[in-house]
């Protein structure tokens, strides 16, 4: 069975399934596409697939014309459905869903285990199923592994599984998927094998591991990482702002160096659907071993009090004119998680709007990527992105630059605007109408 299931993907005949066909998973779909194997996406939001099979993209970054061409009536290699009894119709099931966290700061594998079990009742011998959503280490063998061998299919003989976590960064040009070396874990020396094979059809580099908990634990160090190096800066950010000094010209200095520093920069909270998430999934999983994770919790401790920061440093903007933030009206710019996309998940703007709401501020918003705020897991504001004009912007008390979208003229806000929170440095020249948070 192997053996068919090598041919069939070296041949490119194998027919990819991606379940979950959001940032993740479009891009690995189309990835797929360019590459000549047809592919299946399914994701219950039946909105978004009928707008793929129309050709309509629901991502700013990723164009129209770039899912077009898959959907061509002579030849046609991408569908979309909601229909997962179509599951054996394919030789490769790739699982790109949710992994977010509970109230509690807890993983919350619902959507994981709902798409095991879905997998499991359509699962068919030589067939592959790879994981690519964040999770905690054991996950692919401890969840997924009892569901699957539920139909007495045995793992490495019958079908193979393997963990090859995502590793997408929305809007990046220079790091597309196909660039990004892919990060590959097996259940067994065949599932591995099978594994290498087909994402090396699609990317440039696979690294292969020694199992799928490595594989687990490399996606979660990368963002530990980067939570505990945002979490210095951000912390330092409030102690050289009490002294006086400016972080950005200090990182700007510091970065001079050519050897053992790396650049990370403050901001008004972690956003993303990785970041503000991932390293709590080891917090949790590391409790069953009776070790605390010091790091991760004083690092997710300072990130999450960075949007408390930002509201008391435009409070005390505005007493210093006189005026109180309740009543005041505060313009927020960009409620995207990060610069240029269209991404809200995890943004800290919406935590600053929840914010100074609640501290009796009328609050608007501005993004040119999100005509409307959507409802999410903790938000739903109801709320529409108002139009920037000399005269609306001079209608607000303060304007809050949360997100630096590269469209915004910084110099015509600043020329109009009565006072700036500029949470980003996006702002570089000096006026009594900025203050730094």
């Amino acid at each position: 069975m192997k053996v068919d299931l090598l041919s069939k993907i070296e041949e490119r005949s194998a027919k990819i399934g991606i379940i979950g066909l959001g940032y993740v998973g479009l891009p690995l779909a189309l990835r797929f596409c360019e590459e000549n194997f047809k592919v299946i996406g399914f994701d219950s939001d039946l909105k978004k697939v009928n707008m793929l099979n129309q050709g309509i993209s629901y991502i700013k970054y990723i164009p129209s014309s770039k899912i077009a061409p898959f959907l061509s009536p002579a030849k046609p290699i991408f569908t979309a459905t909601g229909d997962t009894s179509k599951l054996p119709e394919v030789d490769v099931i790739i699982i790109c869903v949710p992994t977010p966290l509970t109230d509690k700061r807890e993983p919350d594998m619902q959507y994981v285990e709902k798409t095991a079990k879905t997998i499991a009742e359509y699962l068919r011998p030589s067939q592959l199923i790879s994981l690519e959503s964040t999770t905690y280490p054991g996950t692919t063998e401890e969840l997924i592994l009892p569901i699957l061998e539920r139909k007495n299919l045995k793992v490495g003989k019958d079908f193979f599984l393997i963990f090859s976590p995502e590793r997408e960064d929305p809007g990046n040009e220079k790091y597309t998927t196909k660039a990004i070396p892919k990060i590959i874990g097996g259940v067994s020396p065949e599932c591995l094998k099978v594994g290498i094979a087909l994402y090396s059809k699609i990317v440039e580099r696979v690294v292969p591991v020694s199992s799928t908990k490595v594989a687990e634990a490399t996606k979660l160090l990368e963002n530990i990482y980067r939570a505990v190096n945002i979490a210095m800066v951000n912390e330092l950010k409030m102690v050289f702002d009490r002294m006086g000094i400016d972080i950005w010209e200090v990182i700007e200095a510091a970065k001079t160096k050519p050897f053992g520093f790396k650049v990370f920069y403050p901001g008004p909270g972690l956003g993303g659907h990785c970041i503000p998430i991932d390293p709590f999934y080891l917090t949790w999983k590391a409790r069953e071993y009776d070790l605390a994770t010091r790091f991760i919790e004083l690092a997710g401790e300072v990130n999450i009090s960075i949007p408390y920061y930002v509201v008391e440093k435009v409070i005390d903007a505005l007493n210093k004119r006189g005026k109180s933030v309740k009543g005041s009206k505060i313009l927020i710019l960009g409620v995207a998680y990060k610069k240029d996309v269209d991404d809200i998940r995890e943004s800290p703007s919406l935590k600053l709007i929840k914010l100074l709401l609640d501290k009796g501020a009328i609050i608007d918003y501005n993004d040119p990527y999100i005509p409307l705020l959507p409802e999410t897991r903790k938000y739903n504001f109801h709320m529409k992105s108002v139009e920037l004009t000399e005269k609306s912007i001079k209608g607000y008390d303060c304007l809050l630059i949360a997100t630096n979208h590269s469209v915004y003229d910084y110099k015509w806000i600043l020329k109009n605007a009565n006072l700036v929170v500029d949470t980003r440095n996006a702002i570089k020249e000096l006026s009594s109408k900025i203050v730094k948070a």
